[in-house]
């Protein structure tokens, strides 16, 4: 006789559990803790679609869109290799019948491995039955957006460790004069007298930066991602109201508001803000983007998965609680092409009162 169980009786929904009063711990019979005003739920459990969580992440990718994708098949090893051509140096002047000296070709890899990212919220039985919004898809979206910011956060971290720098020129206010060019962070003001901001001099700057470096560009043009307050300051300029005036591109990527010297920019609040040291300024990372900069992997099964048990499945002995969550894997970002990124370091008006992301 064989004897048959369900071992997913004895799964984990973990200790916090989101219940109709509060956060329940599903291993403390004392009661749980009230909400608070962040974390409040009206809740219903009905149909899910795992595309709500794909569409909605989607949606908030503006760094991952740029990236030169890597397919990693199944079965294979965590990582992958890139690999780009060597150049070659110019021509030297022939002597005749003497055969010159060739020059050596070969290949260059650059390596990129993934790990394994996710999380979950775990929901009683009794918000499901007594609830009047509808939990599920509440909670999709709210996973479809962590998994975004997850993702982007991964490649705005792996990005910054390139080391091609520029930084905005100190501005004296009154004059429109530059004092200084910063050759660090801490080099950068925003007070009374003067800003170190993101100029249309600044884009002009950057972009002939690139083009002496000759970064191929993305359907003719350089991208920028570039973060709301640095993105206020540009805007506001005579030269970026000019430039719009009768212009309306059509967009190509999520989250685009203009272009300005070739550059096209895209607007996403993850871009990084920075404080370094106590009562410092926030300064901020634009990156500017040439053809095949960075790379993702793609794995094959790895891909951003919606995970949904229901209180039948993961509940317990008294199908008390149902799980929704998410799991994907990634590299973050692997940069290609030192060259042809660019990140330029700025103050903005808002620099005193922005956070750290």
């Amino acid at each position: 006789m064989h004897n048959y169980f369900n071992l997913q009786h004895f799964a984990d929904a973990g200790t916090l559990v989101n219940a109709t009063g509060g956060f329940a711990n599903a291993y403390d019979s004392n009661g749980g803790t009230a909400f608070d005003s962040d974390h409040t739920l009206s809740a219903e459990l009905k149909a899910f679609y795992d595309t709500e969580l794909l569409e909605n992440a989607r949606t908030e990718l503006f760094y991952a869109q740029l990236a030169k994708r890597q397919p990693l098949p199944a079965n294979h090893h965590g990582s992958v290799e890139w690999r780009k051509w060597n150049t070659f140096e110019r021509a030297s002047k022939l002597t005749e019948g003497v055969i010159p000296t060739g020059q050596k070709f070969g290949v260059t890899a650059v390596t990129g491995s993934i790990d394994q990212y996710g999380t979950y919220t775990a929901i009683t039985d009794r918000l499901e039955l007594r609830a009047y919004d509808d939990v599920i898809l509440g909670a999709t979206e709210e996973m479809g957006a962590s998994a975004a910011e997850t993702q982007e956060a991964l490649i705005r971290t792996a990005l910054y460790t390139n080391t091609n720098v520029l930084y905005c020129d100190k501005i004296k206010k009154a004059d429109g004069s530059v004092n200084a060019t910063p050759t660090q962070n801490s080099g950068l003001t925003e007070d009374a007298t003067y800003h170190c901001h993101l100029t249309p001099e600044m884009v002009n700057k950057a972009v002939t930066v690139m083009k002496k470096n000759r970064v191929p560009r993305i359907g003719g043009k350089y991208f920028a991602v570039i973060h709301p307050s640095v993105a206020h300051d540009l805007r506001a300029s005579d030269s970026w109201i000019e430039a719009h005036k009768y212009a309306a591109p059509e967009e190509i990527f999520n989250g685009e508001i203009g272009e300005l010297h070739g550059v096209r920019f895209i607007e996403n609040v993850f871009a990084p803000v920075i404080k370094e040291g106590s009562g410092s300024v926030a300064v901020y990372a634009t990156y500017f983007f040439g053809r095949d900069s960075f790379g993702i992997i793609d794995p094959e099964g790895g891909a951003l998965e919606m995970i949904i048990h229901d209180k039948g499945e993961i509940g317990g002995p008294l199908n008390q609680f149902s799980t929704i969550g998410y799991k994907f894997e990634t590299n973050g970002a692997t940069i290609l092409y030192p060259e042809r990124l660019l990140r330029v370091m700025s103050t903005s008006s808002f620099s005193a009162s922005d956070e750290a992301n």
